[in-house]
């Protein structure tokens, strides 16, 4: 006996396999034509999921056509798991994003970043010596500061009202504390008459470099913090509703498992007599 929910169930899970593979090739085209290792690494996730909802859709594609209970058990239990791992993981992104804000420069058009107003969590991730080698190893490859010196200013204040992003903020350019002048847009300079913040160690490590600039700084760590902020909060929202849609799903699952498990009931009983 065949009922509505397996349809659904059917469908949904047809369509699941169909975007599955697009992902995986997507991601495997672009893993092969990846120009540094960073990128290489960065794309990964992106196989996995599309691995991931393959072997899902096709447990429930199993599970639902030919009417077989025990994939239809692996099915629930880890669309389950699935929607307790993402209920946790939004409400933990949530938890740890609710620290850091930018602060407004008086008569420019960025923000800058402070390392110690975000979490001690986040604070950790980005301090870890091997973790912000990755992440610095990443923003070079990106080419974040790039854009900057691309720039051409007519007048040393333009520079200030350039809507830059967090990480340029942070990672292009010295504090503003610093003191420093602005040659152009990636070289600054200490005149004699300036008076540098010298408390503040993100000064001294500042470099005219144009491949370490402020890449070791603080800011440059609270300035992808904040992006990350940015990013997570943008990923809850839609977490919320990817949640909404899973639960969806699996209350249909339920009422398909429960009718594959009366129909194999009502044949055995047949079979029996």
């Amino acid at each position: 006996m065949f009922h509505i929910s397996n349809s659904v169930i059917g469908f949904l899970n047809v369509l699941t396999l169909l975007i599955s593979f697009p992902i995986i090739g997507t991601g495997l085209w672009l893993r092969s034509h990846a120009a540094s290792v960073c990128e290489k690494f960065l794309l990964w996730p992106i196989i996995i999921i599309g691995l991931f909802l393959m072997v899902v859709a096709l447990l429930g594609l199993f599970g639902s056509c030919c009417n077989v209970s025990c994939f239809l058990w692996i099915y629930l239990s880890v669309m389950f798991l699935m929607i307790v791992g993402l209920f946790c993981f939004t409400i933990f992104a949530i938890v740890v994003t609710n620290k850091g804000i930018g602060e407004a420069v008086s008569g420019r058009g960025y923000k800058e970043y402070k390392l110690a107003d975000y979490t001690i969590w986040l604070q950790n991730r980005v301090g870890d010596f091997q973790t912000w080698r990755r992440i610095k190893s990443c923003l070079v490859d990106a080419g974040v500061c790039d854009e900057l010196q691309l720039l051409v200013f007519q007048q040393s204040d333009d520079f200030y009202m350039q809507g830059i992003s967090s990480i340029q903020s942070g990672c292009c350019k010295p504090p503003s504390d610093c003191g420093y002048k602005q040659v152009n847009a990636t070289y600054w300079k200490v005149s004699k008459s300036d008076n540098p913040n010298s408390n503040d160690i993100d000064c001294k490590t500042w470099s005219n470099d144009q491949n370490r600039l402020c890449f070791d700084c603080n800011s440059c760590k609270a300035g992808v913090l904040a992006n990350i902020k940015m990013q997570w909060r943008k990923l809850a929202i839609f977490n919320v509703g990817l949640l909404v849609f899973l639960i969806v799903i699996y209350s249909i699952g339920c009422c398909a498992f429960r009718n594959s498990c009366k129909d194999n009931q009502y044949l055995r009983y047949r079979g029996y007599n």
